[in-house]
């Protein structure tokens, strides 16, 4: 972990680095080079502006990276002339850029690479032996005693977790950590326990527990972070990156965001040395517009500085503290009020923090002018969530504080009721497309109150679109498909109820995320004085059947009227 020192040298770099930007957020009129006329106008366009005053346009002019006009061609006719660039989609659809809210980028390195990683995703490995030969084959190009990593197993669809034996087929020669899909539950084999002294002996960490077979001998499953810590503290040191292959595999990782739509993040949870990595990737060309907050333990830091959520410019801003108090629905650890379907003796792993302890965090964090992003899924963990979110309303009142809870995924009535009340973004999620068969587990009574997208939106409350990649593939598109639909990939409904419409599914990623950074006023819609993010599709995701909106092709993306993406091309045109 670094050290306060080099926290807040980090976050004072960032302080001078904004200085000079921060009254970027305001429109200020035509000044400077935008006097020169507009560098982009988008014609022969199906504009969806998700404007409140107007649901569809035909032609969009761009002036200093904001929509100066949006409307009727014939209008806005003397403006297209005089742009410097006019982009006739051909009757193309264009939305609103996507903003995912809630996602953890991951720098992306050839997996051949001494820092690449084994993608075990159920597209890429379809059983547990082909777990094994894929582990396998990396040990191979391994030297010996390094670790072999993996990550994106889905036991759902492997059939169970792997354990320890399944990885020692992998090597005995190499300590094997492979990663959840959650991000919640990972697997070791033999080696990575016994480099960690981890033994039937063992207890199981405050908040964490090994999965265990005969005489409690751990199985190699490692639930919740407090366990996998244990493992991946011990054995050899992780290759590091230079500081050039580092940038470079994260500029490759929003590359792939771009191709997707997405213009805005919301990075949930990270540390200074990663906020100074976005730094550079900003002073390197990348456009994609970051909303960034830090993890729990550099609070403290936050707070020496006195910076409040929303410092920084329109590329890069502060967004909150990201903490835990809760574990996962689809690693099965969340804390619930009624069992789990299949072990009725069941309840999940309860959060290490008391409820006394969260009231102090959460007051700290409301004071502090900061907004509070708290990850909790189960009944039981939101319920101390909205107390503790209460008890800091109630010592310091706030019209407009916007505290989040990150997916609140098994909720009820009453849980929402209180959201309601309490002002509360929700950041829900929507990745039933690959995820649907870990609610199995929960009970058919369950799903039609988990994941509450509709229930939400019909309360008034905000929802944040977001695929809390990589725990679901960051494409809007697939996303918005499974909000519409609640339908798995195997093609089980789950919970039809809170099926959204296209337009309230578009609304969710565009201005519910826009709203949930404090940001509705400068994106989310297609509307003038707005920055110009939006997203050219081959079709109108409202006109195609709801199961194919997946299968919409990004045509371009554009943010502050540049073109970052191109399908045409195939590359990012600002050579990120």
């Amino acid at each position: 972990m670094i050290r306060s020192p080099q926290i807040t040298v980090s976050l004072v770099c960032f302080v001078l680095a904004s200085v000079s930007s921060a009254s970027a957020f305001a429109w200020p009129g035509p000044t400077g080079s935008e006097k020169l006329g507009p560098e982009l106008a988008i014609t022969n366009a199906n504009i969806i502006t998700l404007d409140p005053t107007g649901n569809t346009a035909e032609a969009i002019v761009v002036r200093g990276g904001r929509f100066v006009s949006v409307g009727a061609a014939e209008d806005l006719a003397p403006s297209i002339a005089e742009a410097a660039r006019v982009l006739d989609v051909r009757g193309a659809t264009v939305v609103p850029g996507f903003i995912d809210a809630h996602l953890h980028p991951r720098p992306i390195y050839p997996v051949e690479s001494r820092l690449g990683t084994v993608d075990l995703r159920p597209s890429r490995v379809a059983d547990i032996a082909a777990l094994v030969a894929a582990l396998g084959l990396k040990a191979e190009s391994t030297p010996k005693g390094q670790w072999v990593r993996g990550t994106g197993y889905q036991d759902t669809k492997l059939g169970r977790h792997p354990t320890r034996e399944d990885l020692d087929r992998a090597s005995k020669e190499h300590p094997i950590l492979i990663g959840h899909s959650s991000g919640h539950v990972a697997s070791c084999n033999s080696l990575a326990l016994r480099l960690a002294g981890i033994d039937e002996n063992t207890p199981n960490p405050p908040g964490g527990a090994f999965d265990r077979g005969e005489n409690g001998r751990p199985n190699g499953v490692l639930r919740e972070a407090p366990a996998r810590a244990l493992i991946s503290r011990s054995g050899p040191p992780l290759p590091e990156p230079s500081p050039d292959e580092k940038l470079q595999a994260m500029l490759r990782c929003f590359d792939q965001y771009v191709s997707k739509g997405i213009t805005s993040v919301g990075v949930a949870g990270a540390t200074p040395d990663e906020f100074r990595l976005y730094q550079d990737a900003v002073r390197a060309g990348l456009q994609v517009r970051i909303y960034f907050m830090f993890r729990e333990p550099y609070f403290a830091d936050l707070k020496k500085l006195r910076l409040r959520t929303g410092f920084g410019d329109k590329r890069l801003r502060i967004g909150g503290i990201k903490l835990f108090h809760g574990n996962s629905l689809s690693g099965r650890t969340c804390w619930l009020y009624e069992p789990y379907a299949d072990r009725p003796d069941y309840y999940g792993i309860a959060p290490a923090r008391t409820q006394a302890a969260l009231d102090k965090l959460v007051f700290e964090i409301h004071q502090a002018g900061l907004q509070a992003a708290i990850h909790s899924n189960g009944d039981r963990e939101i319920d101390m969530v909205l107390d503790a979110i209460a008890k800091a309303l109630e010592e310091l009142p706030k019209s407009d504080h916007r505290h989040r809870i990150e997916h609140c995924s098994v909720a009820n009535e009453r849980i929402l009721s209180r959201a309601k009340q309490l002002g509360v973004v929700l950041a829900l999620h929507s990745y039933i497309y690959e995820h649907g068969d870990k609610m199995e587990a929960y009970g058919r009574k369950r799903w039609g109150m988990m994941h509450p997208n509709r229930s939400a939106i019909e309360l008034g409350i905000p929802v944040a679109g977001n695929s809390d990649s990589p725990v679901s593939e960051a494409n809007p598109l697939l996303r918005i498909q499974s909000l519409v639909t609640r339908t798995s990939a195997e093609g089980k409904t789950y919970g039809s109820k809170q099926r959204l419409t296209v337009n309230q599914a578009l609304e969710v990623f565009t201005l519910g995320a826009a709203y949930a950074s404090f940001e509705e006023d400068l994106k989310g819609s297609i509307s003038t004085g707005k920055l110009a993010d939006c997203v050219v599709l081959s079709d109108d995701p409202r006109n195609v059947p709801p199961e194919q909106i997946k299968d919409i092709r990004v045509l371009k993306t554009i943010i502050g009227g540049k073109v970052v993406y191109d399908a045409d091309a195939d590359v990012n045109l600002d050579g990120n």
